[in-house]
């Protein structure tokens, strides 16, 4: 098949998985097209099935903003004329979804019909797509798209409750690629970050409120209270300021380390005891399962989609929102105790296989052949 796939190129969790999935199909032998304003960060392999086209946007004084979604239409059209794509799978709904919709109607003038499946990844609804700026638009592309999927179930219902939707939303989960996370631990780095064999805790996002970081430090302040404990925060955005300073209240510079944005998360997470993931919500909670494939229990919020994939009590434990007595209570309790720390990471590690890439892409390919031409299977 040739695969047009519409995304966002950054570290967000709609980006990496729209990436990953071409990155996979690629290895199967379909014909996969990027089309973003740039390359994305988890394109950094070669393939010879993989394309990657950058959506450019002229800028004239007449703009106060550049028209992206225009160029991204006409990029689309472009690609899809010039390399015969059997369909469309766009990421994120604001602006993929309308902008394939409008590239959908040019191409049909001149004889050509291209399916266009939406998968919608979170924020895309419960957030920027509920401002009534938006809203209007995002129902009609997303009721427009000839299929539909969600990450968790959680969002096919937050879909159904925010907008009025006549099709089916089928959920099709986030995945992981547990043969990348599930390294054997490199002694060695470990020594580098906790050379007294500290206890070793992560939290990865995008450091905006609705991650709660602060609740993290707040966590990880009660953590070191009971043992001698590192703290890696991985990624950046606008509340590490604030965090660096919380950190700073609470006299845990020294045991606190500010990575910034990773690529390799995997080198990280292998060699870490325990994830922290206290949002006030997440659609899926991708960094919650890539840290599971690499063996690590998670304290997280019972928000969203969480439940679906952190089972408390055994892969690790789930609170209320902003309840952090309880996860730092459960965190103390896992990394006091080594044989059910042990118990509680083998657990995450036979969840995230459920997650696992080759048990999903089978999934996407049997929804694309539903549009596909006969010529292109």
């Amino acid at each position: 098949m040739r695969i047009g796939i519409v995304c966002y190129p950054t570290f967000g969790g709609s980006g990496v998985l729209a990436t990953e999935l071409g990155k996979a199909l690629a290895d199967k032998g379909h014909s996969v097209h990027f089309i973003t304003y740039q390359q994305p960060v988890r394109l950094n392999v070669f393939s010879a099935n993989i394309f990657y086209h950058e959506v450019r946007v002229p800028t004239y004084p007449l703009f106060d903003y550049p028209p992206y979604e225009v160029a991204l239409s006409s990029t689309m059209v472009d690609v899809i004329l010039n390399h015969d794509l059997d369909l469309l799978h766009v990421h994120y709904a604001i602006p993929h979804a309308s902008a394939a919709y409008m590239a959908k109607k040019i191409v049909e003038k001149v004889g050509r019909k291209i399916p266009v499946i939406t998968t919608l990844h979170g924020t895309d609804i419960t957030l920027v797509g509920r401002d009534k700026t938006y809203a209007p638009v995002v129902t009609f592309s997303i009721n427009e798209s000839d299929s539909i999927t969600a990450v968790s179930d959680n969002l096919r219902k937050e879909t159904y409750n925010s907008f009025n939707i006549t099709k089916e939303i089928e959920v099709i989960y986030n995945f992981v690629d547990v043969a990348r996370f599930s390294k054997k631990p490199i002694d060695a780095f470990r020594k580098v970050i906790a050379p007294n064999g500290e206890k070793i805790l992560v939290h990865a996002s995008n450091f905006r409120k609705v991650k709660r970081v602060q609740d993290v430090i707040k966590i990880f302040a009660e953590v070191r209270k009971k043992m001698p404990a590192k703290l890696l925060m991985v990624g950046d955005g606008p509340e590490r300021p604030v965090i660096e300073d919380l950190a700073k209240e609470h006299k845990l510079l020294e045991d606190v380390r500010f990575l910034g944005k990773q690529e390799q998360m995997e080198e990280i997470l292998v060699v870490s005891d325990l994830f922290l993931l206290p949002s006030d919500y997440e659609s899926f909670g991708l960094a919650a399962l890539e840290a599971m494939a690499a063996s690590m229990p998670v304290i997280s919020t019972n928000a969203g989609g969480l439940p679906e994939i952190n089972i408390h009590g055994e892969t690790g434990f789930l609170a209320n929102v902003g309840d952090v007595d309880t996860m730092s209570k459960c965190a103390i309790e896992l990394l006091s105790d080594e044989v059910v720390l042990a118990r509680f990471k083998q657990n995450a590690f036979e969840q995230a296989q459920r997650f696992d890439i080759q048990n999903i892409i089978p999934v996407y390919e049997k929804l694309y052949s539903k549009y596909c031409r006969m010529d292109c299977q």
